[in-house]
């Protein structure tokens, strides 16, 4: 079963995330704030983590810094999806600059997401 960190500050959302994701028959880790995603990710090592952008303590833009700039090149390497309220072409490239594999726009809908995360894990599996 593949695990999934989700480090989203809202209540609504990660219970969505949550149940969806449990559904399609994946492990979900969950976290409120962005340093203890960090810790979260180090220490549960996840196959994909979905990041918001907006988090207290530490912005997601900083824990996708910090994971892609591990030396433990397994976990640098996680992949990472994006999820935010923030929609402008400035976002999306700050978010693929930082290392972001992908990057979704709130609202959002659960399937597309769905084909993110299976794709994203799918090539990795084919690496």
């Amino acid at each position: 079963m593949k695990k999934i960190l989700i480090v989203e500050d809202e209540h609504d959302i990660v219970t969505l995330l949550s149940f969806s994701l449990k559904k399609a028959g994946f492990e979900i880790i969950t976290t409120r704030d962005g340093e203890k995603g960090l810790a979260a990710a180090r220490d549960r090592k996840p196959d994909l983590i979905i990041l918001d952008l907006n988090l207290p303590k530490l912005p997601g833009e900083e824990v996708c810094k910090a994971i892609r700039e591990d030396l433990d090149e397994s976990f640098a390497s996680t992949p990472i999806i994006m999820v935010t309220a923030k929609a402008g072409d400035v976002d999306r490239i700050i978010g693929k600059s930082i290392g972001a594999n992908r990057y979704i726009t709130k609202p959002f809908e659960m399937e597309c997401l769905l084909k993110e995360i299976r794709d994203i894990l799918h090539s990795r599996e084919s690496l």
